[in-house]
């Protein structure tokens, strides 16, 4: 795909502080909630201004500075859920309006105005999902789905409002944000596909660490 020919709208730019919530009689801390901001707001490589993850582990950090979701998909979770999504349903950073899982490879990089983001890995969803709209299976489902989103990576940073992503670069050897989730999460055995995921370099150390530790299951086994 030539550098000029994948431009994806962002349709809004959405943020949130964490807040107390409750999921399965346990008090919790999540910032899923995110709501759209007007106007720019700064984006450097651990996020948006104004954003805040609880879970430090497994959400943020410069991997995932900007998680990255479809509008396109809202109208099948509006089915299952049978409610009405605005922007930031997902708890995603951007909300784009373009089928992205199989166009975005990882390591892709788009500029937004100033500012260069680079493809890091597939979303993975999580139980602060499930929290959010009352379904224990909603994150089994998106990922049954493949409708994830993905995250970005900041490489230059700079203030950042809705607008065009457009790619810039894609690295030679890589593979979609779709192929992705199948080898990690349909696909486990594919002993090639996972080698061939370790060697994108741009994919994010957590993902490399958890396809180095099932290389070395099976090999144990």
């Amino acid at each position: 795909m030539a550098a000029d020919a994948l431009t994806i709208p962002l349709l809004s730019v959405n943020v949130s502080l964490a807040e107390p919530g409750i999921y399965k009689n346990k008090e919790t801390r999540s910032g899923i909630n995110k709501k759209p901001v007007s106007g720019p707001i700064a984006l450097g490589p651990a996020g948006l201004a104004g954003d805040e993850q609880a879970d430090l582990v497994n959400h943020g950090g410069p991997d995932k500075a900007v998680c990255v979701y479809s509008c396109v998909h809202y109208g099948h979770w509006e089915r299952v859920l049978g409610k009405k999504l605005d922007y930031g349903a997902f708890g995603e950073n951007f909300t784009v309006d373009r089928r992205i899982e199989n166009e975005v490879c990882i390591g892709d990089v788009f500029r937004l105005g100033e500012v260069k983001l680079q493809v890091s890995q597939p979303r993975q969803p999580c139980w602060k999902l499930a929290m959010k709209w009352g379904l224990d299976e909603l994150p089994s489902l998106v990922l049954q789905s493949g409708a994830t989103g993905f995250y970005f990576r900041v490489l230059e940073p700079g203030a950042v409002s809705k607008g065009e992503l457009v790619l810039i670069e894609r690295p030679k050897d890589t593979a979609t944000v779709a192929e992705a989730n199948r080898i990690l999460f349909i696909d486990k055995d594919d002993e090639e596909g996972i080698r061939r995921m370790l060697a994108i370099q741009a994919l994010s150390e957590g993902w490399k660490e958890r396809l180095r530790r099932r290389l070395e299951k099976r090999k144990a086994e």
